[in-house]
């Protein structure tokens, strides 16, 4: 017997065969989409991408290219990276990329760009809420990260070595990108008084011939905390800061004709103990000086200030904060202070 076919099993299976090529054609389609996803963006994508139209990292893109770590941070890793904007090179003294070129910018350029960054991933989320938190960074140096809960409790700040965290958790596929608003300098000259020796080298307006001409009047062992492990803070006051406060000082002479007495007091009273970084500090913060005096700091949207007990109601201002040493930190003022 001759069996035949059925019409309608044959519509059926003739359906199925083009829902099986559907299938197949559609799982191609897939594929192929899925090969051309692009690949996401390392953290030196997104450095030299900047941020929209406009690219706010074209002076710190050049100092990674010079200090040889664009490749690294195209690299697999966990990398975080604190990336100073161009407004922050423009505070530090470097007009554009021209001048992160300069012969003068070597010598630091690889320590300074290293300084910037931790070989860990570090969310925001991740920064405890306390006061100068250790990291190590990729040269095996130390930041000291700040969050600090704001006066109403609905908002927190976060800083790096006195520098503010604009944005934060900007994703990369090796790591993640805060971006910040002041150039971060490594401890590269040691204590606060080999750093006070070595700020003209990188920033020529800031003069201590008269401060360093009374600690060595004095000595250091006079003022042994200048030298100890710290950690300590440091107001520095610089030549034209001395004349402001006392007309009479004009030279370094007139420094060294003070007696050790009259300088180890003052000295003493620029000195207090701790790692103090302007973000962290609020206005009207009384703080104890290495000779039991007290100065008083002021805080306002654009400056902070210090004042001492003789100085009445004229404020010095910190025109160079949060420069940090191995035993501290050093904040350059306008004003010498004056303890009663």
């Amino acid at each position: 017997m001759t069996l035949s076919k059925h019409p309608a099993s044959g519509r059926q299976w003739g359906l199925l065969s083009v829902l099986l090529i559907a299938v197949v054609v559609s799982f191609s389609a897939c594929k192929s989409n899925d090969d051309n996803t692009p690949a996401p963006k390392t953290i030196n994508d997104l450095i030299s991408a900047g941020n929209g139209t406009t690219n706010q990292f074209t002076i710190f893109k050049k100092a990674l290219q010079l200090a040889n770590l664009s490749g690294p941070l195209s690299q697999a890793g966990t990398y975080t990276v604190f990336a100073p904007t161009d407004a922050a090179f423009r505070l530090f003294g470097y007009a554009d990329t021209n001048a992160i070129k300069a012969p003068s910018a070597a010598p630091l350029l690889a320590a300074v760009v290293q300084y910037h960054i931790l070989s860990t991933r570090l969310e925001a989320s991740a920064i405890p809420t306390a006061i100068n938190t250790a990291q190590q960074t990729l040269s095996g140096g130390t930041l000291y990260t700040s969050k600090v809960a704001s006066a109403t409790g609905t908002s927190t700040s976060v800083s790096v070595n006195g520098a503010h965290v604009l944005s934060s958790n900007s994703d990369a596929s090796n790591g993640v990108i805060h971006v910040i608003d002041r150039v971060l300098l490594p401890p590269a000259f040691g204590n606060v008084v080999a750093t006070i020796q070595g700020i003209p080298s990188i920033l020529p307006t800031a003069s201590f011939t008269f401060l360093q001409a009374a600690i060595a009047k004095i000595g250091t062992t006079a003022v042994s905390s200048l030298t100890s492990t710290g950690p300590i803070t440091v107001f520095a006051p610089t030549d034209a800061a001395f004349t402001a406060a006392v007309p009479t000082i004009k030279t370094a002479a007139d420094v060294s004709a003070m007696t050790a007495q009259q300088l180890t007091a003052i000295l003493s009273y620029h000195i207090v103990p701790g790692r103090i970084y302007t973000p962290t500090v609020t206005n009207g913060t009384s703080l104890t000086t290495a000779q039991t005096g007290t100065v008083t700091l002021g805080t306002s949207t654009t400056s902070v200030t210090v004042t001492g007990k003789g100085n009445g109601s004229t404020a010095s201002n910190i025109t160079g904060p949060d420069i940090t040493a191995t035993n501290g930190v050093v904040h350059i003022i306008d004003r010498l202070l004056l303890p009663q």
